[in-house]
């Protein structure tokens, strides 16, 4: 039989909806060849089909082209990014929006390389540290937590105040009445 020489209007409107999506955003392949006009009985394996260099080059040809074209029209350059920063700022300014302004202005910054944005993350564990190590550790501790360890008040801190508690009458099971008489005879 062969490869064919040119696109159908079918392949082709299959290889924009792979690309560029549907109405509703990006589908599967099945879904874009049901939308591009082939049978609902046979669209899955159309897809597959239609995706497949040997079987469909012209196809897979034409859908690496669209997304080439698509890449270049979304291009983010050096040049256009720090301008479209400089544009956002200025008409942010123009309405007022300093903060606006001023996060334009520091993500053009960032991306001339003016702020370096550093995290640094250090992680291990106790097993890894030498003696010596661990001893310093648990004497930098020790000092930290020492007003804590010994109870004394630290300036600034607050001291919890312990009241001085009534004693007790235990609640007999025998009656209420002699409950009564046992806390008013301590009452006098």
């Amino acid at each position: 039989m062969g490869v064919p020489k040119r696109l159908t209007e079918m392949q082709k409107r299959f290889a924009e909806f792979i690309v560029f999506g549907g109405p509703d955003g990006p589908v599967s392949q099945s879904e874009a060849a049901e939308l591009a006009g082939y049978s609902k009985k046979r669209c899955r394996q159309e897809g597959s089909e239609l995706l497949n260099p040997r079987l469909s080059p012209l196809v897979v040809q034409y859908v690496g082209g669209l997304k080439e074209e698509r890449m270049k029209k979304f291009e983010v350059s050096y040049e256009g990014h720090i301008a479209e920063l400089d544009r956002i700022k200025q008409m942010a300014l123009k309405k007022g929006s300093f903060s606006s302004a001023v996060n334009a202005e520091t993500n053009r910054g960032k991306a001339a390389g003016l702020y370096i944005d550093r995290k640094i993350i250090k992680h291990g564990k106790l097993e890894e540290l030498s003696e010596d190590q661990l001893e310093a550790k648990m004497k930098q501790i020790l000092e930290d937590y020492a007003p804590l360890l010994t109870g004394d008040v630290v300036e600034g801190q607050s001291q919890e105040v312990v009241e001085e508690k009534k004693p007790f009458i235990e609640v007999s099971s025998s009656s209420e009445h002699t409950t009564l008489e046992t806390q008013t005879s301590q009452k006098k």
